[in-house]
């Protein structure tokens, strides 16, 4: 079933949309349990009440449940279903109200949960962190429990065929790994997807496994890290009825072989991620240029403009100064003898001192604030440097690593040497010489 829900408000509005009858061809009122209303727009109307009491404004989770088509879904179904989505959310034990809706054409038979948030005992509401994340579990869970095809959708793009990864895929599969819940999720989808040994052989390859023989178990498959899985130990059946949907294992490569070539297909992976890193930092030196000279070019123009307003400013500073002296004769000669002019002029060589510290001051502020826009810069262009660099040197050792993990199997090595052999007992021999 696909599970999608949200925290909501507007109780009533909620509850006019659930109990539609003009787009639904019927409403059924499943269940409203846990109020004291016996319908369901009392019982959004009592939850909104409670709210008041808390600071939540969204004090309902909605959650349709829509199953595939033709699924044929029973009440059964959809309460089991509901029941592991409250588990998995932490609204078990809160109250609820289920309706179901039926209609024709794309959505036959569908189902809408939605339980109040609020804990009436602590008066909060109940946090729903990850509520996507989780719901997709559920409803992936659902998929396989069933037998139903798995939606693409469901699948995570960290659990895809690691050789159709990015880089940054791959980094990042890397670093959140898989865990035994989601291993044996992806087997299991493959399986219940499946009919045939090619389409399970296709199903694996896009969850990022190869089938093999095992030594001892029959049937097995090998992740990219050489790890080795039982099929009926992680699938929880028995090798019998595997053997009926598989077929006989014994022509498929051995584990060995598929480690090998599986090693391979990783390190030449590998080797293309190596020239993606190569050519990022051919990009990342031209852009750094680029930059560098935008920087430069911005940087000499802002300083041309600032020295430009500072000469002009003390030009009228100047001005200014020299016109305080009297600009009659008659006027500076008497200025002269009062100490007028003396004055002035001490005055006027203050100013000028203190207006010359002023701009030294401002130009030595653009200097530093030039040099620390330098600084940033390069900062940050060394990080992108040792941030390709590690990339660069973890990517060349796994390849290293699966280069030395796909190193011919014994019996590849057996076989190859059988084959030169017979090539060369083959090839004719030329007329032995004369004695």
């Amino acid at each position: 079933m696909i599970l999608h829900g949200n925290s909501r408000g507007g109780g009533s509005e909620l509850a006019i949309h659930l109990m539609r009858t003009d787009e639904n061809e019927h409403v059924q009122v499943h269940t409203v349990s846990g109020f004291m209303s016996e319908d369901v727009r009392g019982a959004f109307q009592e939850v909104e009440a409670l709210a008041k009491g808390t600071r939540c404004q969204k004090p309902l989770f909605s959650l349709s449940l829509s199953p595939p088509k033709d699924a044929n879904a029973s009440a059964k179904d959809f309460e089991q279903a509901i029941a592991k989505a409250e588990d998995a959310l932490g609204l078990s034990g809160q109250p609820r109200v289920i309706v179901f809706h039926e209609k024709g054409e794309h959505r036959d038979r569908h189902c809408h949960v939605v339980w109040s948030r609020i804990d009436s005992e602590h008066m909060k509401a109940i946090p729903l962190p990850f509520n996507r994340l989780k719901m997709r579990d559920v409803s992936r869970e659902l998929f396989i429990e069933h037998g139903w095809d798995v939606p693409r959708g469901l699948i995570n793009s960290q659990e895809r065929n690691p050789l159709n990864y990015t880089l940054e895929q791959y980094q990042q599969a890397k670093r959140t790994g898989r865990h035994a819940d989601e291993i044996k999720a992806d087997l299991q989808a493959a399986w219940a997807v499946s009919d045939s040994r090619a389409a399970f052989e296709h199903a694996l390859q896009d969850k990022g496994f190869k089938l093999a023989r095992g030594d001892r178990r029959g049937f097995v498959v090998v992740d990219h890290q050489g790890e080795v899985m039982s099929v009926p130990r992680w699938l929880g059946v028995k090798t019998k009825a595997v053997r009926e949907r598989l077929g006989s294992e014994k022509d498929l490569p051995d584990v060995q072989a598929a480690q090998s070539q599986y090693s391979r297909e990783m390190a030449d992976k590998m080797a293309g991620f190596a020239n993606e890193l190569k050519l990022r930092n051919s990009e990342r030196l031209a852009e750094r240029s680029a930059q560098k000279q935008a920087l430069v070019e911005r940087q000499r123009s802002e300083r041309a403009e600032a020295l430009k307003r500072i000469q002009e400013r003390s030009a009228y500073e100047a001005h200014e100064r020299q016109a305080r002296f009297p600009n009659s004769l008659l006027k500076r000669a008497w200025s002269w003898l009062n100490g007028e002019n003396a004055r002035i002029k001490r005055e006027n060589e203050s100013q000028a001192l203190q207006a010359k510290a002023r701009d030294e001051a401002e130009k030595e502020a653009l200097i530093q604030r030039q040099r620390e826009q330098r600084q940033f810069f390069q900062q940050r262009e060394v990080q992108k440097r040792e941030k390709l660099h590690h990339q660069y040197k973890a990517v060349s050792k796994e390849r290293a690593e699966f280069e030395i993990r796909a190193e011919p199997a014994p019996d590849e090595r057996k076989e190859a040497f059988k084959r030169r052999r017979r090539d060369a007992t083959g090839q004719k021999r030329g007329p032995e010489p004369e004695r």
